[in-house]
């Protein structure tokens, strides 16, 4: 039996949660702003914490207007948000979360939030969820009739999920000095064992590479560095006056 008043633990989650701040648990890593509230724990994770939620339902949690909203499509699975006015970003619709109270009385035509008294268009009457859960529980003290099943609910394709590397390894992984990979030696390879190993050495910038031997090899440092000074271009010469 439900009790009189009773709201589902994601709907309080959603409610008391803080997004956007630092997840405790990767404190060292890059993008750990906690901006998705798992339904089944009821609690805010950062996309490092993906990877322990993956079999449960995931909301994610975006800013708008230094305000948390959430997109329509995706909480419409969860509740029904039919007199929320929503709000156009990025060509998805979404509904903010929490009460916006407005300190000025408001003045003109349209319609008022029935808990913040903010000015909202026609034919909305809840500028929240949090608003509309406020009322309903007011007046009909029961949420049931607007909660909707739901068993899956996954993040948005687009949505960014850091790997499980670490940065120092997606550093040399992308920015290595190696031109190719090594293959393996073949029968030609063999009568070049007894030859010093090859350097190779990449240019930044200029896109450069020089391909030389090690100190013991009959090419010198300044062989090297003539050959790479050669591509310069000469002294610049001023056309005489007319």
């Amino acid at each position: 039996m439900i009790m009189a008043g009773w709201k589902p633990t994601w709907l309080e989650a959603l409610n008391t949660q803080k997004f956007f701040i630092p997840c405790p648990y990767h404190e060292n890593s890059r993008k750990n702003e906690k901006n998705i509230c798992c339904i089944d724990c009821c609690t805010s994770i950062c996309p490092h914490c993906v990877s322990l939620h993956r079999t449960h339902r995931l909301l994610q949690v975006r800013r708008y207007v230094y305000h948390d909203v959430v997109r329509l499509e995706d909480l419409e699975k969860l509740i029904n948000c039919s007199n929320v006015q929503s709000y156009t970003i990025n060509s998805s619709k979404v509904v903010f979360l929490k009460k916006r109270p407005q300190n000025r009385q408001f003045k003109g035509s349209g319609n008022i939030c029935t808990s913040c008294d903010r000015c909202l268009q026609e034919p909305y009457i809840h500028c929240s969820l949090g608003c509309k859960v406020d009322y309903i529980l007011r007046y009909q003290n029961d949420l049931s009739p607007y909660l909707r099943p739901c068993k899956t609910l996954q993040l948005s394709p687009d949505f960014f999920i850091p790997h499980d590397s670490t940065d120092e390894e997606a550093y040399e992984t992308t920015h290595s000095t190696l031109i190719e990979g090594e293959e393996s030696m073949t029968s030609s390879d063999s009568d070049n064992l007894s030859m010093p190993p090859m350097e190779f050495v990449k240019k930044k910038r200029s896109g450069l590479y020089i391909c030389g031997r090690s100190a013991s090899s009959r090419f010198s440092h300044e062989d090297i560095m003539s050959s790479t000074m050669s591509k310069r271009k000469g002294t610049p010469r001023r056309s005489p006056l007319c």
